[in-house]
């Protein structure tokens, strides 16, 4: 009997290790967006970040079929509002009133979705916007928060704006000499008000890869976890830039007068193409060393303890702007079909595990579109891939990226397939003046993949929208790589 008891025991002891070995590290959780041409349904996703024992997901919109796959789970979901409804949350309190109601209120509730924050807008002061979001932005996060309180969820629902780390700079590029920016100064002294209030947290943007993508001169290892040279801002030693970009604005926090604020690290990541240092590798070592990180819940020098971030992104994006770079749709963990790209320890134990994928995705025929081996001359060949890659997604084609290095007719297929693809594996679609031909034979080659698209009842919602997306896209492309 005894014996019986003490395995029993065992057994259950067992089966408490595995349980606590799957789930993600405590308060890591990951960006969803909805930039995709066919998206994979929310139910599936859901169940990936369950499978994965992810707790937190940050959306960047309030779509009503995304956040109800979310209901009954434990999942904690911040909501998300886009810049271009700043303007109207800010003119119109009821229009803020119903949108809490229909997005917010609507959801909650026993058996309802655990919506934890809302962020109003999304990296509004950013330099290329010109100002447009300047004047909205807090005023949108007023009513909001209003309209949150009236409804009697103040103390659940906390309102805030994910701002990019370009709000803050240090001319020294040392963190002790750290402030918010000149420009945006006042407004920030208000938003930091309006934060502390409600207590509600700061929300920021760090991205190391941009420090080395804009700099020829950055000091590669400097953006990783693994070593590298250290930096000496008085009495505190910065081994790697996020630690710096964090304390930065610890610093900026503390000479405006709010150093006790709660900040969230919303965006956090490295690309895996579109750019020399855009790889599976990099964005593999990045993540990693990130999770260990903050699995020591060591902190920065600054700031001892744990951080609660939000991995940036589950899936790579073929609509986003590569206004900012080709890298831009390619930040996913996950691949647009939900297959991981590399080993990953949501746990933060640095273990060499692949993430478990996406299951009950359903893919198109086995088919791609590639260029006809005869018949085709440069000046053709050259025409027709101009031609589909302003329609589809060419940015693996881009210097340093996966399909960079391939040759003018490896190009075209490349171009001619994701055209092919993005439009259903239309015949009409593969025609290119008699250029193209469907095949069943795989053309990837081992650094250059060929998509099947998946199947995806959500992208018929999009259909307009996936063709305008793509040629405001296009011009952008077309500029960067074949000026």
């Amino acid at each position: 009997m005894m014996r019986a008891q003490f395995l029993t025991c065992c057994l259950m002891m067992l089966m408490v290790v595995a349980h606590v070995k799957g789930q993600a590290l405590a308060g890591i959780g990951v960006n969803w967006g909805s930039l995709a041409s066919h998206p994979i349904e929310p139910s599936i996703v859901v169940n990936m970040l369950k499978d994965n024992g992810i707790k937190k997901i940050k959306l960047f919109d309030s779509d009503s079929w995304t956040v109800n796959a979310f209901a009954g789970t434990d999942i904690e979901v911040m909501l998300g509002i886009p810049n271009d409804q700043l303007n109207r949350f800010a003119r119109s309190f009821n229009d803020a009133k119903d949108w809490v109601k229909h997005n917010v209120s609507k959801h909650l509730g026993n058996g309802g979705v655990n919506i934890r924050y809302v962020a109003v807008g999304n990296e509004p002061f950013l330099k290329s916007y010109n100002d447009s979001y300047i004047k909205p932005t807090l005023p949108a996060m007023q009513n909001i928060q209003k309209a949150i309180e009236e409804a009697g969820l103040g103390g659940q629902v906390k309102v805030t704006v994910p701002l990019n780390a370009d709000v803050y700079e240090s001319h020294s590029n040392m963190p002790s000499d750290g402030g918010f920016r000149s420009d945006i100064y006042d407004l920030m002294i208000q938003i930091l008000r309006f934060l502390n209030n409600n207590k509600s947290p700061f929300l920021v943007n760090i991205y190391p890869f941009l420090s080395l993508y804009q700099s020829q001169d950055f000091p590669q290892d400097f953006a990783f976890f693994d070593g590298g040279k250290t930096i000496a801002d008085r009495n505190n030693q910065y081994t790697n830039v996020f630690d710096a970009n964090f304390d930065t604005l610890l610093w900026s926090l503390k000479k405006a007068g709010y150093p006790n604020t709660t900040i969230v690290v919303g965006e956090v990541g490295w690309p895996t193409d579109g750019d020399k240092n855009a790889n599976n590798n990099n964005a593999k070592r990045f993540n990693q060393g990130f999770l260990k990180k903050m699995a020591s819940k060591k902190g920065t020098p600054l700031h001892q303890g744990p951080i609660e971030a939000y991995l940036f992104s589950l899936f790579d994006e073929d609509l986003k702007s590569i206004d900012p770079g080709n890298f831009e749709r390619h930040w996913g963990i996950f691949r647009f079909d939900g297959i991981p790209k590399y080993a990953l320890d949501f746990t933060g134990q640095g273990r060499e595990k692949m993430p478990i994928g996406a299951k009950g995705v359903q893919y198109q025929e086995r088919k791609w579109c590639v260029l006809r081996k005869d018949g085709n001359d440069m000046n053709e060949m050259v025409n027709a891939l101009s031609y589909a890659c302003q329609g589809a997604d060419c940015s693996s084609l881009a210097p340093g990226g996966s399909c960079g290095k391939v040759d003018l007719p490896h190009r075209t297929s490349y171009a001619f397939n994701q055209y092919f693809q993005v439009r259903d594996q239309s015949v009409d679609a593969c025609d290119f003046s008699g250029m193209g031909q469907i095949v069943s034979d795989d053309p990837s080659s081992p650094n250059c993949f060929f998509a099947v698209e998946i199947q995806s009842s959500a992208h018929l919602l999009k259909a307009g929208h996936v063709v305008t997306v793509l040629f405001i896209n296009a011009f952008l492309f077309m500029f960067l790589n074949f000026m």
